[in-house]
């Protein structure tokens, strides 16, 4: 059964609306599916603009947990997703993290070469780079502004509450 507007505006709380989320996303992309980053993009184009969103920061938010934010483009060096994510970012009204994010992927232009090396020669290079120097600080505010407003999930919940039915119908593509 398809997520609709009444299950969204239904959850009171921030965890059962986002795990609600995240249940719909894993029906319409189940995890357990071979990955293969064409498909995904292919494929996220044909679900609710919302879902598609969060579809796509999603591995942002892992990176962010994980790593930082120019580790984030060593591990998901592929223009189309990274325009995607951004597009993403955008939709979710994410503002700060997508002004954020977009000055990243504009210095990751320079160095997209070594973004795409082998895992082995990425992190050699990663640590001493320029490119983890400037994205430093964009990372250290990413995680206070994750401190102050909730989190980057908070943006998919407030997102889904503010546009319902942008999470449950599919509507022209942006």
């Amino acid at each position: 059964m398809a997520l609709t507007e009444a299950q969204i505006l239904g959850r009171a709380g921030h965890d059962d609306l986002l795990e609600l989320l995240f249940a719909e996303l894993r029906v319409r992309l189940p995890p357990n599916e071979p990955f293969h980053m064409g498909h995904f993009l292919k494929k996220i184009r044909t679900i609710p603009i919302g879902l598609r969103a969060m579809a796509a920061t999603f591995e942002l938010d892992v990176s962010m947990a994980l790593d930082d934010l120019g580790w984030h483009f060593g591990n998901w060096a592929h223009r189309g997703y990274c325009d995607e994510t951004l597009r993403g970012l955008r939709e979710l009204e994410a503002g700060e993290y997508a002004d954020m994010f977009a000055k990243a992927y504009e210095l990751a232009q320079a160095c997209w070469t070594e973004l795409n090396s082998d895992h082995d020669d990425f992190v050699k290079w990663y640590d001493k780079s320029d490119f983890h120097k400037a994205t430093k600080p964009l990372s250290l505010r990413w995680w206070d502004l994750k401190k102050i407003d909730g989190g980057f999930f908070g943006c998919w919940t407030r997102y889904a509450r503010k546009y319902p039915h942008k999470v449950t119908q599919v509507v022209a593509p942006f």
